[in-house]
């Protein structure tokens, strides 16, 4: 286990770093700590149990709009809960080895409904059922995240760090735990308030009130809550205290519904096709992506007391992610990216380890191919979901508030954009919320008039354009982070003002995080190197 507070965690800084940036006291296990088995076990579920709702919501939105059948539904489900264990395997192990789970992107859903909505309306190829959309979907998540690799192992992405100072970092992170404020789990208009309230009251008192009482709260509050809240409400509905018609029911009959073992394989629907302007839309979902992917790198080095992660890092990061997005159109899933969730998780619980998340990771994969785990999952009623979106969400806007303790806080210019990045970030996803889709948008701007009297390659272009907007328009970290990019690197300022003079202090340097080539091919070089020098 982790000496509290006396090294710098894996990935963090190098001789300069090492003076400022230390493990935070509250962390249990730092991001290189192995805990027992039995302990792994229990606190990777964890982890996984606090993305749930998320990576079950988006299988769950697309299913719909598709009208995909119920036995369809379930396998669809399973192979995103095996995609997300790969992904997180792969990114852990040989992308930027920060613990992050990866999941569904909701970054991604926007386009990823026009194109279905085009599909099944009949507007492309011959086919408008389910498997038709589904396809579409896949070839455009293919081609868009190719480019995100080429971006990111190309080194493009890692460019933009020396624009990033505390003030852009700041509002992107605040905004990511904030874009789940007006979730429907948490908003919606027939929320079960004392389940909520049971939980997040279970998630306060293990983790903030209890956790100096028994190792356990400490480590575990997220999955002790959940479950006790879940066993009440199921409880109650077996009782018939809670119908079916009240949110918070548990359809305990639905667990069994559906087959033992679920075949998953790779293009599964069958072979991906390719449009072009799905793939321009759905390249907009990638940059928005790429966007939150960054935010969530600074969050979990800064909650976990690590250097501020390196051009490297982050390359090796995104085009990990490109890589994941690619295996997911093949399986045929909606996409991959880096969960906020669990960094709430890692702030609540103390835990950074990524030998933890990996062990998560393969329990995910395995759960995925059993039916019967993907049921019992769904069965979490949404209040209950949104208690842990309150718990988890609050903790990464706390993340992102303390960024600007690098900064000058005294400066009118910093508050500025601070202030502005957080109003824009909130307000034009909401008026982009009046739009059901990027079709939607283009008839409310008056496009499609406008569309008529331009040649054929005008208009798919004017159409990508218009599209590139709504998407990033409805992403609010994609929106405040670039508008705080843009006035930081504009409006004058000094370093120090900015922050960017302390950060530089507490950045890693490039040659301390090791790829995975570097640690296991770069052993051999070494050793060569010394054994000549011996001689």
């Amino acid at each position: 286990m982790t000496e509290q507070g006396d090294h710098v965690a894996d990935g963090g800084g190098g001789a300069d770093a090492g003076a400022d940036v230390t493990v935070s006291e509250d962390i249990e296990y730092g991001i290189d700590d192995k805990p027992p088995l039995g302990e792994s076990f229990v606190l990777g579920i964890q982890h996984y149990l606090t993305m749930v709702g998320a990576n079950i919501a988006v299988p769950l939105i697309l299913a719909g709009a598709m009208e995909m059948p119920p036995d369809v539904t379930a396998r669809f489900i399973g192979t995103f809960f095996v995609v997300s264990g790969i992904a997180t395997l792969a990114q852990t192990t040989f992308g930027n080895r920060y613990p992050i789970v990866q999941g569904a992107p909701f970054s991604m859903l926007a386009p990823a409904l026009a194109i279905i909505t085009v599909v099944t309306a009949g507007g492309v190829g011959g086919g408008s059922d389910w498997q038709a959309a589904l396809l579409q979907l896949q070839g455009a998540i293919i081609v868009a995240a190719t480019v995100q690799v080429a971006m990111g192992y190309l080194g493009l992405v890692g460019k933009l760090r020396r624009f990033l100072s505390p003030v852009v970092v700041a509002p992107t992170i605040m905004l990511i735990g904030l874009a789940l404020f007006n979730a429907g789990q948490i908003t919606g208009s027939d929320q079960s308030w004392p389940l909520l309230g049971l939980t997040l009251g279970l998630i306060l008192l293990f983790s903030q009130y209890l956790d100096v009482k028994s190792r356990a709260f400490r480590l575990y509050p997220v999955i002790l809550a959940l479950v006790i809240a879940w066993v009440v409400a199921a409880a109650l509905s077996a009782g018939g205290v809670i119908t079916d018609a009240h949110p918070g029911y548990v359809p305990l009959g639905d667990v069994t519904d559906t087959q033992p073992l679920l075949p998953i394989y790779p293009f599964q629907w069958g072979t991906p096709q390719i449009t072009t302007a799905f793939v321009v839309g759905m390249f907009a979902g990638v940059l928005a992506s790429i966007v939150e992917s960054i935010g969530d790198y600074y969050a979990v080095a800064n909650i976990t007391g690590s250097a501020a992660p390196s051009e490297k890092r982050i390359n090796h990061g995104i085009g990990m992610e490109g890589l994941m997005n690619v295996f997911s159109g093949i399986m045929g899933t909606g996409g991959s990216t880096s969960y906020s969730e669990n960094i709430g998780a890692i702030g609540l619980t103390g835990v950074a380890s990524r030998y933890v998340v990996q062990f998560g990771a393969v329990v995910m994969i395995v759960f995925g191919f059993i039916g019967y785990f993907g049921q019992l999952v769904a069965t979490i009623p949404d209040p209950i979901v949104g208690g842990l979106f309150i718990a988890m969400f609050a903790q990464i806007v706390a993340v992102g508030v303390s960024n600007l303790r690098h900064v000058d806080l005294n400066s009118s210019r910093n508050t500025f954009v601070v202030g502005f990045a957080l109003f824009v970030g909130l307000s034009i996803p909401a008026y982009m919320g009046n739009f059901e889709s990027t079709i939607a948008f283009r008839e409310a701007i008056g496009l499609e008039a406008t569309l008529a009297s331009l040649p054929v390659w005008a208009e798919a272009a004017v159409q990508a354009v218009a599209d590139t907007v709504y998407i990033i328009g409805s992403t609010g970290m994609a929106v405040g982070g670039l508008a705080a990019l843009v006035l930081d690197n504009t409006i004058p300022g000094s370093r120090e003002e900015r922050g960017l003079a302390h950060w530089d202090r507490i950045t890693e340097d490039e040659s301390e995080f090791e790829t995975f080539w570097d640690r296991w091919l770069g052993a051999d070089d070494n050793a060569a190197v010394s054994a000549e020098r011996q001689d």
